[in-house]
């Protein structure tokens, strides 16, 4: 067992000082606030739970300050990462991962939902190991010392039964129960679980819907949907009903499900979303680099809905910037401020995140739970004076303002290891471009 002293830690509804914390096992045996013992180690600043991105495509990383030259459109934009994802093999993969997830880890980040499609060869060939690319995933978040949710995804079409073109050959499996066949035979580490995705309905047809919704179970369920307004057009050409009506329709819209951006739903896609109690997972830095939109942040979460955060195309990993981002898009959108407290922003990027992960025993310092810390410095140029509360974590902390971050008892990031980070990134850029 070892003891901390938290400074001034985050406690699901307030801060409070001198939070005496014992960790064992990699779990909080026990959380007293306002103590003073003799031998518990000190852990200076503003100390919240471990943060849960839960949208991520680990290889877009290869994209950032390179996709945003030039006008163009969501659409042109994914002729560029598509370019990316073809020269991709399981070392280069594995590479660019843990590098990216060790600046996830440097930003606060202990738990990363995967949203993985890269499953085959660039021809659509299997590897030897049909999983390969998704272990490499499993073993890059080990080496960077997170959690992480393999989003297994379906991908069938290029569109709306079209085949799968270029690029997309290596996202498919060709069928729905050679994909089931695959993913049954995914083994993971304990620091690991397996989910599923649906990559979107265009992607998918809809005759495979009903076979996911038997496989899936409780497992986390996540997919795209109206992140485009073209997309919704063809959805309502192809089957007269929305994207998120058709999930509906076919069992997928359940407690456990996520829709990611979630950015252009009608009000009747916006109650089945709350009545389902569902996740929309916002990635505010993605969609506005993308130029998608702003999507009903605060209509879903009236509506019953639960939101987190994801950093999706890594455009930036920082998840302070998304989380004050909601609030601030909403104020674009209705001009008017004062949408979203602090304490709920939160929440969604902690209890919340974690849950729609599978990882609900995560996400707070509380007994039980697991033990994850992030430690914010409050006296950097950007949190000096905010008043070292929630609001100085929301609206003012940046990634570069984490000094410490633990994720199941064990320090993984220390004051200093940035540059390390970068030149491992830069190095595993370099090794896809050249």
């Amino acid at each position: 067992m070892t003891a901390y002293l938290l400074e001034r830690a985050w406690l699901g509804d307030r801060f409070a000082d001198d939070v005496l914390v014992e960790v064992e096992a990699g779990r909080f045996t026990s959380v007293t606030p306002d103590s003073d013992p003799p031998r518990a180690i000190p852990v200076r600043g503003l100390v919240v739970p471990g943060l849960a991105n839960t949208h991520s495509h680990a290889f877009h990383r290869a994209l950032r300050g390179r996709t945003q030259r030039e006008r163009g459109s969501f659409w042109t934009w994914r002729d560029q990462m598509y370019a990316v994802a073809a020269r991709l093999d399981p070392d280069t993969y594995l590479a660019l991962a843990l590098a990216t997830y060790r600046e996830m880890a440097a930003a606060g980040i202990t738990c990363v939902g995967e949203f993985h499609y890269l499953h085959h060869q660039p021809d659509g060939t299997p590897h030897a190991d049909p999983n390969e690319m998704g272990l490499a995933l499993v073993h890059a978040a080990r080496e960077a010392g997170i959690r992480l949710t393999l989003l297994d995804t379906l991908y069938l079409s290029s569109g709306f039964g079209a085949p799968p073109e270029g690029a997309q050959a290596r996202y498919s499996d060709g069928s729905v129960e050679a994909w089931l066949e695959r993913v049954d035979g995914l083994v993971v580490e304990p620091h690991a679980r397996v989910g599923a995705a649906v990559h979107s309905v265009r992607a998918v047809p809809r005759e495979a819907l009903d076979s996911v919704s038997g496989w899936v179970g409780d497992r986390p369920l996540h997919a795209h949907v109206s992140e485009q307004v073209a997309e919704n057009d063809a959805c309502l050409k192809a089957y007269g009903v929305t994207p998120t009506r058709l999930l509906a329709d076919h069992g997928l819209l359940r407690p456990t499900t996520s829709l990611v951006h979630a950015t252009h739903l009608s009000d009747d896609d916006i109650a089945l979303i709350g009545g389902a109690g569902a996740y929309a997972a916002f990635c505010p830095t993605t969609e506005r680099d993308l130029g998608d939109g702003i999507g009903p942040s605060r209509q879903l979460h009236d509506a019953g809905a639960r939101m987190t955060l994801g950093s999706d195309s890594h455009a930036v990993i920082d998840p302070f910037e998304e989380m004050r981002a909601v609030e601030l898009d909403e104020r674009l959108a209705t001009q008017q401020r004062g949408h979203w407290a602090a304490a709920e922003l939160l929440t969604a990027a902690t209890t919340d995140g974690h849950a729609s992960l599978g990882w609900g025993d995560a996400g707070a310092i509380a007994v039980g739970r697991r033990a994850d810390l992030v430690v914010i410095d409050p006296a950097t140029p950007r949190t000096a004076g905010t008043g070292r509360d929630e609001n100085t974590v929301v609206f003012a902390a940046a990634a570069e303002d984490v000094r410490r971050v633990m994720a199941d008892g064990r320090w993984i990031v220390e004051d200093g290891d940035r540059a390390a980070i970068g030149r491992e990134l830069d190095e595993a850029i370099g090794r896809i471009w050249t």
